[in-house]
């Protein structure tokens, strides 16, 4: 996995919260140049029928296959303000988190209209489509597909609620070893598949951890996210400790990560699928 790719997604995941308080009614009248700062705000804005409006976005914004074709104008860690200014927005969607403060705060000194996109939970997804749909004046399909989201979730939960747990690991990052727990956006994603994870109870939502720590909790299943359909180069050699179950049992998933840990409608068909392959270990 490409280095750019690893920083992105980990900085999609430390990232989530829920929409901020800076965030005003929309606008009086609707969006009609959109400047979306983030890969899950394009993917949003194209999923309610908005997605011709998007007049400039940020490295990585790859999804459906029209969005790569909109000019980029930065990245996670910088934005190219004289490029923005130049594509006259009457709207920009930032990534709070996400975007460089610096540049937000010059851009909205600039006089810009910002709003922020920054989902906290699975459900809050279907807030952000609702919300696009308002500034957009696609408030119908973007309750549609809200409501599509919310059923989809609430399938899965129903489909896994009962299952007898089973632990897993979560391979987030390899060098330093990182893991998730609380209330990560991928831990949210565990508990709908009732996966039990050792180190739900950490200090942080992302702890760094070792080796050692994982041999000890022995774990029946260990998750290596993929991106672009390839394994991570440095991903951690596991079955050199023959002794964890998961080893063993060789029960090594990898779901897609451009999928599973975007905050869009999209990261629910890769939950589904994650979630079949962990039952399938329990049987």
């Amino acid at each position: 996995m490409k280095i750019k790719t690893i920083i992105i997604l980990f900085i999609t995941l430390l990232s989530v919260n829920s929409f901020g308080n800076e965030n005003e009614k929309p606008l009086g009248k609707a969006a009609k140049r959109i400047i979306a700062l983030a890969p899950h705000i394009v993917e949003n804005l194209y999923a309610i029928g908005a997605g011709d409006l998007i007049v400039g976005t940020t490295e990585h914004a790859d999804f459906p296959e029209q969005a790569n074709s909109i000019p980029r104008i930065g990245n996670y860690a910088k934005l190219n303000i004289e490029q923005v200014l130049a594509m006259d927005p009457d709207l920009i969607i930032a990534w709070k988190s996400g975007n460089p403060s610096d540049d937000l705060a010059r851009l909205k000194k600039l006089g810009l209209n910002i709003v922020y996109s920054q989902p906290e939970t699975l459900e809050s997804v279907a807030q952000e489509l609702r919300y696009f749909g308002e500034l957009t004046g696609n408030t119908v399909l973007g309750e549609q597909k809200a409501t599509e989201f919310l059923q989809q979730l609430a399938d899965i939960r129903d489909r896994y609620k009962n299952k007898t747990a089973i632990s897993v690991f979560y391979e987030l990052w390899p060098r330093p070893l990182t893991t998730v727990a609380n209330d990560a956006w991928p831990q949210q994603q565990l508990n709908v598949c009732q996966a039990s994870n050792p180190f739900i109870n950490s200090e942080t939502d992302y702890p760094q951890i070792n080796v050692e720590n994982v041999i000890l909790k022995a774990p029946q299943i260990i998750i290596q996210p993929s991106s672009h359909g390839m394994s991570s180069p440095d991903k951690v050699n596991w079955p050199q400790w023959p002794a964890i179950p998961a080893v063993k049992n060789k029960a090594f998933l990898h779901p897609d990560a451009d999928q599973l840990h975007r905050m869009t409608s999209r990261s629910l068909d890769e939950l589904s699928l994650l979630c079949q392959q962990i039952d399938r270990f329990r049987q």
